[in-house]
This record gives C-alpha cells, structure tokens and sequence, in this order.
C-alpha cells in the first residue's frame, strides 16, 4: 500500500470520527442545526475518500473523478452551510448549488485536456479554494461578537484556501499527479495533496467542535444562571455578574451603584389570591427591572419576592431616581388575577461602591437600606451612606421619603 494510499484510510476514518463528533453535539440540542450541517459535511467527506480509494479499480475513471470532485465540493458547501447557522447569516445557497453544478460540469469536460495541464488541475482545485474563501466571509459578515476562536478559524481557513489554491503548482513541482487517475495514489503528489487535506480537515473540525463546546457551555452557565420564573438571573448569576460590574466599573474609575428591592405584602397576594397571582406579580416586576437593564445592567432574582439591579456608571443620585421611577412605575401597573383596584407595591434599598468595598460590602449596604425603607412603612426608597455613615463625594443628597 502507497503512502498516498494510507493517508486516504486515515482520512476516511478521520472523517467517520468527526461526523460522530458532530452528530454527537446536534443530539445534546435537537435545534442546533450548525453541529448536524457539519455532520453531514464530514459525512460527504468520507464518501470523498471512499469514491478515491476505488477509482484505481476503473478502467474509465472520468465518472468516478468527477464524482469524486462533485462529493467533495459539496461537502465544502455543507460545511459553509453550517458557519451560515451558526453565525446567523443566510447561507448562499442559490450561489453555491449553481457554482456545484457550473464547477461538476466544468470538471467533467476539462478531462479531455492533458493531464498535466494547468487549466486542469486548476479547474479541480480553484472551487475548493472558492468555498473556502465564501466560509470566511460568512464569519466574517456575521453580527455576532468575533473571538480569539473565530479570528483563529479565518486564518485557517484563508490558508485552506490558499493551498487549494497552490496545489497545481505543488504538483507541478512534485513531477505531476500521476500519469492518469489510476496512478494518482502512487504519486509523490498524492502524499503530499491528501496530507495537507488531513492537517486543514482536523483543524477546521477541531476549530468548529471547540467553538460549538464553548457555545453549549455558555449555554449551560447562562441556564444554571438564570431564575424561569422571572427571566432574571438567579442569586449565583447576579452575584457573578455583578462582582464582573464592579471590578470592570474601579479599573475603569466610574461609579456603580446597585439597587435592591422587596416586594410589599407578597405573602398576603399568595394568601389572598393564590400562586398563580403571586406569579404574575413576580413577572411584571421582572419585566420591568429586564426593560430597564436593557442589555447595560445586570438584574436578578436573589431571594423569593427580592430583587437586585447593578448600575454600572451611575451613581447614588442617579440610583436613588432609578429606584423612585420603578417604584412609580410598578405602583401604577395592573396585574392579571387581582382586583382592579388592586396596586402592589415594593420597597428599595440603594447604595453606591465606596473605594476599598467587595460587592459584599455594597449588597450589605443596599440591604440595610431596604431594611429602612420596609420600617418605615414600605413603598418607598432608603439610600445607604457610607461605611462609616459619610456620603461619596459625587452624591446628591436627596430626600428618599416617598410622596
């Protein structure tokens, strides 16, 4: 067996290896559409190197050449098809069938030419280089954030399409591709051809596995994180993002203040008129803490009817109106399944980050400042001083008695 021959095995058994690895990801999540295009992509890829494997069995081998061509740029396809889904961009698929059609046909008549003609190998290898450039700029016109992994896989695949690009030249170099197709596999040049095949195919895998893993763990942190009833993060996510806020808020030397808040009476509403309104009263509040964090603050759900927002750039002034217009806010809403004449309301607690202070030390604060406003008399705003009872410096002090 050549060792152009081997290289072939390995390829067939790589590819094998990284359809299941694909397939095994599509089934954590039946909608993760990216992971199964993949799949299939690698799927092609073995009956690539199947359909190359026999063509030494042919004695006319433009069928199976062409075949062999068509399979693999189709499989390029599948796997740009995969990147559109995954980074939210329509995939080209009136472009990219019409290209397999034109590139098949163009292909199967430039058979007729010399072997080692140019205008041959070039006909083979510029729509791989194609599809590969078309891969890149789907990432690259994709709106989602670009990472260290998806700037790693342009570059890859940039330089996959360069040495699909380069391989006429490397044959050419290496003494040709055999003297027909049966010879192919005995050449110098299929060696070297199927293993830089090999090297791009694991890498581009490897790149697309590890970027699909970070995504499900993200995906599963940010569920673990995150409260169902309310659609706010729960006590360990707000806790994290907010000790995120105020590290990111003192190396950038602006002020951050966070804002806790507890529902009046929630018991009584349970009590009187069951879990279900009790639901409905924890949604709205929600709905309005989610609307005024708006993708800027972090707010969470940290205990039963209790609530936290941090507001990262603003500071005890700015906090203690944020509060007084959410607690007017939520006073003036209707809730589904109470009385119409029936107003809930919330109490809340505010404190800005002193120098020197954990997010511990400031969620104390705020909470001390809750504890005021619930005594003295609920729906209404407490701010906190400082550690030492002083006020920051960029504090407005105001009244927080409500009206």
């Amino acid at each position: 067996m050549s060792g152009a021959n081997f290289i072939l095995l390995i390829n067939l058994s790589v590819a094998g290896l990284l359809a299941a690895a694909f397939m095994a990801v599509a089934l954590h999540d039946a909608g993760r559409a990216p992971a199964r295009w993949f799949a299939f992509g690698y799927l092609l890829g073995m009956v690539y190197s199947a359909i190359e494997f026999s063509i030494p069995a042919f004695s006319d081998a433009r069928l199976p050449v062409v075949a062999a061509f068509a399979v693999f740029l189709a499989a390029t396809i599948a796997f740009n098809a995969g990147l559109a889904r995954k980074y939210g961009v329509a995939p080209p698929w009136s472009p990219m069938l019409f290209f397999l059609f034109a590139a098949t046909i163009a292909v199967y008549f430039v058979q007729d030419l010399p072997r080692q003609s140019l205008v041959r190998m070039m006909a083979y290898q510029l729509p791989y280089a194609v599809m590969q450039f078309v891969g890149l700029a789907i990432v690259w016109s994709s709106r989602q954030r670009r990472g260290r992994l998806e700037l790693i896989l342009m570059a890859v695949l940039a330089a996959s399409g360069l040495q699909f690009a380069s391989k006429p030249f490397i044959a050419h170099a290496l003494g040709g591709w055999g003297a027909n197709p049966q010879a192919y596999l005995q050449s110098n040049y299929a060696l070297v051809s199927q293993s830089l095949g090999t090297v791009f195919a694991l890498a581009l895998a490897l790149l697309t596995l590890a970027i699909l893993a970070r995504d499900v763990l993200a995906e599963v942190i940010s569920k673990s994180e995150m409260d169902m009833l309310s659609g706010l993060l729960n006590r360990g996510g707000f806790t994290r993002q907010a000790e995120l806020a105020v590290l990111g808020a003192v190396r950038q030397g602006v002020p951050v203040a966070l804002v806790i808040a507890d529902l009046d009476h929630f018991k009584s509403i349970n009590d009187g008129f069951g879990h279900a309104s009790g639901d409905r009263v924890i949604e709205t509040f929600a709905g309005l803490l989610r609307e005024a964090a708006s993708g800027h603050h972090a707010a969470g759900r940290i205990g039963g009817e209790e609530f936290a927002i941090i507001l990262t750039g603003t500071n005890l002034a700015g906090a203690r109106l944020f509060a007084e217009g959410t607690r007017s806010a939520f006073g003036t809403l209707p809730i589904d399944g109470l009385p119409a004449d029936n107003r809930c309301t919330a109490s809340f607690g505010v404190a800005e980050l002193h120098p020197g202070e954990t997010i511990a030390d400031l969620m104390r604060r705020a909470d001390e400042a809750l504890y005021l406003a619930k005594n003295a008399g609920r729906d209404c705003v407490r701010v906190s001083a400082g550690p030492g009872g002083e006020w920051p410096a960029n504090a407005m002090v105001v009244s927080s008695r409500s009206g």
